[in-house]
């Protein structure tokens, strides 16, 4: 075997075993496009999305289907693009009220959608923490 063959050899056999900086386990880089910051977790609410398009304000509706800290996955009525900016209005379980929050497309998959937050203020933050919490108990 030439001696490239045996380099490449020893770097396919590392990435297969888990060693270098993935942890034991984990898929190589060519398999995982991105990893998530914060786990994701499965919660059913219907949820209002606002948007400036065509010169004018609009609003669609659509069900959640995960969230995270970092943000939320729904199904929704109307058409976004990636990259567009919304204000979500989220009636999360433990708050009396909805959320308002501003949040970036961030994919886009038929009719389900990417939603990561831009703006959270401490209170909003710290809900939506507690709320992760719970639905964690949930699995």
């Amino acid at each position: 075997m030439s001696t490239d063959k045996k380099a490449e050899a020893a770097a396919a056999a590392s990435a297969d075993t888990g060693s270098g900086t993935r942890a034991p386990g984990t898929p190589s880089a060519a398999k995982v496009a991105y990893t998530r910051r914060f786990p994701r977790f499965n919660i059913d609410m219907r949820l209002q999305v606002k948007m400036f398009q065509a010169g004018e304000f609009r609003t669609c509706w659509g069900r959640s289907t995960e969230m995270g800290q970092d943000g939320i996955g729904a199904t929704l009525t109307g058409s976004l693009e990636p990259g567009e900016i919304v204000t979500l209005e989220i009636p999360l379980p433990l708050s009396p009220y909805p959320i308002k929050v501003r949040a970036i497309v961030r994919y886009r998959q038929g009719l389900r959608y990417g939603f990561e937050f831009l703006t959270l203020n401490d209170s909003q933050r710290d809900t939506i923490q507690r709320v992760c919490q719970y639905l964690a108990t949930k699995v």
